[in-house]
């Protein structure tokens, strides 16, 4: 079934052309908030020594915070879809600043859940308005709108690792504080992206028809549930990485803490680079072809990776960054495009199923990890990518502009 969606009222107003300036400066705003926000696993190994924490303890800490972020998500896209507010996304970093300067000096393992929460609450606040204004200044280029505004996050969660192994490492938890700044140079860029908004919010026609894909209502719901178990396949494998790669490397090649976190690094920066492809691509061939690739075409790395060396793991991390990281871009405007005019919504929804699953999966993940050993969890991550073959029950969507 091909399909022609129609250009929903937020995206007329930008029809003028690509406000590149304002996709920039999202870009950087996110890659400052995942940076801040890398932080946390990135600094695992301290907090691990710090607080004395299991494997365990180590996912509540990842669920704490993406679980924070996944609840509040899907309800503050709800209402700027009603009542949109530029000007939240500063406030959502400056939760962000206040819950880095609580975690660097957090006396017990209760404050630490409580400065992570804060994060996760300035990241529910930043995701979804953030996306509707990337949309907002697309010109219709929508797959390429959404791939600057996450590679942006992505380049932010590459870096968290690099700036920990430099400044946490060498000079211990009170060095997170110093990241706070990190969040004043956000404020100021997003209190400029929440000007353009109001200006544009401005001169956005009302009173027009509520967009519509044209598909039977059980298509919708169907292809929305088959959406979020890709979402679940891809972030809860990626959570085995992000939270548990460093001990994994550790554990099994007996490499430093500063080396497992350079090695985190390259994955994570593949996966930045990965995301810079997956929109444009789905704009050009169509966004069902880039998830079955980015799913399914994961499947043979990840059943390698617990199998082979140092080196050879290193390599498949990287590809399986590349790969599955350009899923996520097609994923969410595909999504859009089947309930369009509900663009925070659906932002706020998929964001915060991709940290809920993340933080949950990491949690269960930690678990299987203290009752057998860490091998053990990347042996049964190892199968996630499967999920992928549910592609088959999407529709085929085909834009206009």
């Amino acid at each position: 079934m091909t399909v022609a969606t129609e250009i929903t009222p937020m995206t007329r107003a930008s029809q003028e052309g690509t406000a590149w300036t304002i996709l920039v400066m999202l870009s950087v705003a996110h890659m400052l908030n995942d940076t801040m926000q890398s932080v946390i696993a990135a600094s695992y190994p301290i907090l691990k020594e710090s607080f004395a924490l299991d494997y365990g303890q180590i996912g509540l800490v990842t669920m704490c915070f993406q679980v924070t972020a996944s609840v509040l998500q899907p309800l503050i896209g709800i209402f700027t879809d009603r009542h949109p507010m530029p000007f939240s996304l500063a406030f959502g970093m400056g939760s962000t600043l206040i819950g880095l300067l609580l975690m660097s000096v957090a006396p017990s393992f209760a404050v630490l859940l409580v400065a992570v929460g804060m994060i996760g609450t300035g990241s529910a606040v930043f995701h979804p308005e953030s996306s509707r204004m990337a949309r907002l200044a697309s010109g219709g280029r929508h797959g390429l709108a959404q791939s600057m505004f996450q590679v942006g996050g992505n380049t932010g969660s590459a870096l968290g690792p690099l700036l920990a192994t430099f400044v946490v490492l060498p000079f211990g938890r009170p060095s997170v504080a110093w990241f706070a700044g990190l969040a004043l140079v956000g404020i100021g860029l997003l209190t400029r992206v929440g000007v353009w908004g109001r200006e544009r919010r401005r001169v956005r026609p009302v009173g027009a028809a509520r967009p519509t894909s044209g598909l039977p209502k059980s298509v919708v719901v169907r292809s929305i549930v088959v959406l979020m178990l890709l979402v679940f396949s891809k972030n809860v494998y990626l959570a085995s990485i992000s939270s548990f790669y460093t001990f994994y490397l550790i554990d099994t090649f007996q490499v430093s803490v500063r080396e497992s976190q350079l090695y985190l690094f390259l994955f994570l920066f593949a996966a930045a680079l990965g995301t810079l492809v997956g929109g444009p691509v789905g704009d050009r061939i169509g966004r069902k072809a880039v998830i079955w690739v980015s799913i399914l075409g994961v499947l043979p790395f990840s059943l390698a990776l617990p199998y082979v060396g140092l080196t050879a793991t290193a390599v498949l991390s990287v590809v399986i960054g590349l790969v599955m990281s350009s899923a996520f871009s097609a994923i969410l405007v595909f999504a859009q495009e089947l309930v369009p005019g509900r663009v925070g919504m659906i932002a706020g929804l998929f964001f915060g199923m991709a940290f809920g699953f993340g933080g949950l999966g990491a949690a269960a993940l930690g678990e299987i990890a203290d009752a057998t050993s860490i091998t053990t969890v990347y042996h049964i991550a190892a199968w996630l990518p499967a999920i992928g073959v549910l592609t088959v029950f999407l529709p085929n969507l085909k834009t206009t502009r």
